[in-house]
């Protein structure tokens, strides 16, 4: 399935999910949905469930890291002989930095080791058999780095973030009885975001689904791949959907965007895909605003001027239908810095947000809060949805029906505790990790990053800390301010939609950036397009006045022009 922006492919592939294990499938069988991230897969799941199908045994839904992880490596690692130790776990981030010191020790010398990550990551993720010649033939050092990489995590007893599909795709290829396995649990496998998710996965479909049989639905769009840098590669998805026994389905009405936006995302794109709005959809409108000063100025130029007139415009819409989209968090910050001067709360998308919110136990955190804030009440969230996402969370210490049930009962006397939005974050956190989640967590070993995050954010709004005063009720948008306008990258923005859309620092040199090849200009201009079409009624284009991006340029002078 071939779906543009705005298509309703969410939606399709709901129900089609649901179809499938309502009419394809028979108990105790299922079938996995492998997404791009977590956020993604915590929507599937919601939307599965107003369909009736809760989250369980016979339905993954998750990354292709837990996928391969929960699915492959922890069950099998030991009968698919991956060379692991017994009761290995994953690598938090200082435990991958300290082991790639004294990796880059042993094969370079004294190096700053983020020098080395990104190419390294990028090398291991590119030639997945190591047999291969071209292993060692393509750079015989950053080979050798990742070997000896891989051989300090060993001696760690740790795998890390890219090893998990990998390892996967390893064990698969060696053990055709694992596949056979696979496919008795799994008769059916659905891929979203194919396009975002690289050389791993596709291995790994071509294997399941055209060698032994498993059943394939495959979504995407070639035009919002924008992940290069982690191995993505569009190629893959367009290739799959030539293949002689691949049906093909185009999604091509965008029912998001206003005509006059769908019109214009040609243009950004600088490609015709025939994507067209419904009949009688409204218009939509594309604003250009050309601003003198440095990205500080343009910030509280957009906060004192640029924003109030649009809500003018738009009375009824709220803050939390707007979004700020921008090339980079540093960027982020001026806009936020902004934003608090002009009295409006914000909720940040970006690696310098308060936590990564794409983060399992981050997103479970906030679910826990919102009940403690009336939505005891209310019933939304339900507690038996917090609870089986908790317990799924930590199924790897929760493997009896006893212990299962004592976290549901430590869970429930500790929220009902806790009903006040008022009560300060680091208060409550400190109270949730030490009344219930530090004794849980300590036989899960794929939740080291789920670990540091929260640790992360204990230790931010301790006292004294940049976010002392935070309460519950910001923390999951319920309490007092808890609308608050979006600030994301461009990256973090795919998959969402807002009423109103600002783009900032659209400049050149930052879209794209200067002296990179024309793979990375076609990918910087799929990302435009990203930002562009998450537009429902409005869209601006900020850019530093004289500097405006070329994609800008193009889409300005074609409207003008009115192609």
């Amino acid at each position: 399935m071939l779906a543009g922006p705005g298509s309703g492919k969410t939606k399709t592939l709901t129900i089609k999910l649901a179809k499938m294990l309502a009419e394809d499938v028979e108990t105790p069988r299922g079938l996995a949905c492998i997404t791009y991230n977590n956020e993604c897969a915590k929507e599937l799941e919601q939307r599965l469930r107003l369909l009736g199908i809760e989250p369980s045994r016979r339905v993954f839904i998750g990354t292709v890291h837990s996928f391969s992880l929960t699915q492959i490596v922890l069950p099998y690692a030991r009968t698919a002989r991956l060379g692991l130790p017994n009761e290995f776990g994953v690598a938090n981030q200082k435990q991958q930095r300290d082991s790639l010191e004294d990796a880059l020790k042993r094969v370079i010398g004294p190096e700053n080791p983020q020098n080395w990550r990104d190419q390294m990551g990028r090398y291991r993720r590119a030639i997945l058999d190591r047999s291969d010649p071209r292993w060692r033939a393509g750079d015989a050092q950053l080979a050798t780095l990742v070997e000896t990489y891989e051989d300090e995590l060993r001696k760690r007893g740790l795998i890390d973030f890219d090893d998990m599909p990998l390892l996967a795709v390893r064990a698969l290829r060696e053990n055709a009885w694992l596949q056979k396995a696979l496919l008795a649990k799994y008769p059916i496998l659905a891929v979203d975001e194919y396009q975002d998710l690289g050389r791993a996965l596709h291995s790994m479909v071509m294997g399941l689904c055209f060698s032994t049989g498993m059943r394939l639905l495959a979504v995407g769009d070639v035009d919002q791949s924008i992940y290069g840098f982690t191995g993505a590669n569009p190629e893959l998805l367009q290739r799959l959907s030539e293949r002689q026994d691949v049906e093909t389905v185009h999604l091509r009405l965008n029912y998001r965007c206003g005509s006059q936006i769908v019109k214009a995302s040609s243009y950004a794109l600088g490609e015709e895909r025939g994507y067209t709005a419904p009949k009688g959809a409204h218009q939509g409108t594309i604003y250009f605003h050309p601003t003198p000063g440095s990205y500080s100025q343009q910030a509280r130029h957009l906060f004192a001027s640029i924003l109030p007139t649009a809500r003018e415009r738009m009375p009824d819409i709220s803050p939390g239908d707007i979004a700020i989209l921008y090339p980079t968090a540093a960027i982020g910050n001026d806009v936020a810095t902004a934003a608090e001067d002009h009295g409006y709360q914000v909720l940040r998308s970006d690696t310098n947000a308060l936590y990564p919110r794409s983060n399992r136990m981050m997103r479970w955190l906030e679910d826990c809060a919102a009940w403690c804030c009336e939505g005891w009440k209310a019933g939304s969230p339900r507690f038996s949805r917090i609870s089986s996402d908790g317990s799924r969370m930590l199924a790897e210490s929760l493997f009896s029906d006893e212990l299962r049930q004592r976290f549901q009962w430590s869970l429930i006397e500790l929220l009902w505790s806790q009903r006040d939005a008022a009560i300060l974050l680091h208060t409550w956190l400190t109270q949730m990790y030490d009344g219930l989640l530090r004794e849980f967590l300590k036989g899960c070993r794929s939740l080291s990053d789920e670990v540091e995050a929260l640790k992360l954010l204990t230790e931010r709004t301790d006292q004294g800390a940049i976010a002392e005063d935070m309460t519950i009720g910001e923390f999951c948008g319920r309490g007092e301010g808890g609308d608050r306008i979006n600030l994301s990258t461009l990256h973090s923005s795919k998959g969402r939609e807002f009423s109103l859309v600002i783009m900032f620092a659209m400049d050149n040199g930052r879209i794209p950036w200067l002296n990179v090849g024309q793979q990375q200009v076609r990918e910087s201009r799929r990302l435009f397009y990203v930002g562009f079409t998450r537009a429902k009624h409005e869209l601006h284009l900020m850019h530093t006045a004289g500097n405006p991006s070329p994609f800008v340029s193009e889409v300005m002078n074609r409207l003008k022009k009115g192609d």
